[in-house]
């Protein structure tokens, strides 16, 4: 597979080190302030292109990929008010456009059984939801795109939780999340259902970005093969049956 990376920082860094390890090839990468590389003809020659760069550059690498004709996997979060721009121009051109606000297998295990336990948790008012996440200081978006994605899961199974706040709170019918920025933590993600005779605690934690690079390589190698807009329940879904 013959892959683009937009984004070479750290998590770029990563992912090309996954992608080798799983005997791709990189074409080229793209780092901040090299965009003029994406249009060239090698773009166009790319079997995928995996985007993790920042809110602002986002839409502007998914939109120029999908008009070169090449299958784009994209990471970056803090960009849901152009997303459906970008899906919707996905489908115009019959292209592929694969996005998700977290790539680590680990965490989206973890959206399933949190959605799986707000459907029980409905039941039992008498437990406050609230949220905590933890990642580096140089993260820019908060909440994290992973906590938005697991309040959200929990907001279409609670009827008794309205919506989300990015900060303690006690109104029972919103769900807090607690925002940490702290060295360089890879990401920690905390769900809590807390009342008076006891306390549960769902809980991701990251040891590095190895895991995030291998979920997103493997969502390359889908998105490869696959068309439309897609996200890492088709992956898994073609997996765990």
């Amino acid at each position: 597979m013959k892959t683009v990376i937009i984004g070479y920082g750290t998590m770029g860094h990563e992912i090309e080190r996954v992608l080798i390890d799983r005997g791709h090839t990189v074409l080229f990468t793209v780092d901040a302030g090299e965009e003029a590389k994406l249009a060239t003809e090698r773009l166009a020659q790319a079997d995928v292109a995996i985007e993790f760069t920042t809110p602002a550059t986002a839409f502007g690498n998914v939109e120029t990929c999908l008009r070169a004709g090449v299958p784009v996997v994209c990471g970056t979060t803090g960009w849901n008010e152009r997303r459906e721009e970008a899906e919707k121009l996905c489908e115009e051109l019959d292209g592929t456009f694969f996005w998700s606000s977290n790539f680590s297998i680990g965490v989206n295990i973890l959206f399933r059984v949190s959605e799986y336990l707000a459907r029980i948790m409905d039941r039992f008012p008498e437990y406050a939801v609230s949220m905590r996440e933890v990642h580096h200081t140089r993260k820019k978006d908060a909440p994290s795109g992973t906590a938005v994605t697991l309040a959200e899961g929990i907001l279409r199974n609670i009827g008794w939780t309205e919506a989300w706040v990015n900060h303690e709170t006690d109104c029972p019918s919103a769900l807090g999340i607690v925002s940490v920025r702290e060295g360089d933590v890879a990401g920690i993600h905390e769900v809590i259902y807390d009342s008076v005779a006891d306390t549960i605690t769902l809980c991701h934690e990251a040891k590095g970005r190895r895991g995030f690079a291998v979920g997103a390589v493997m969502a390359a190698e889908f998105a490869a093969g696959h068309k439309g807009v897609l996200t890492m329940d088709d992956m898994l879904g073609s997996i765990i049956h």
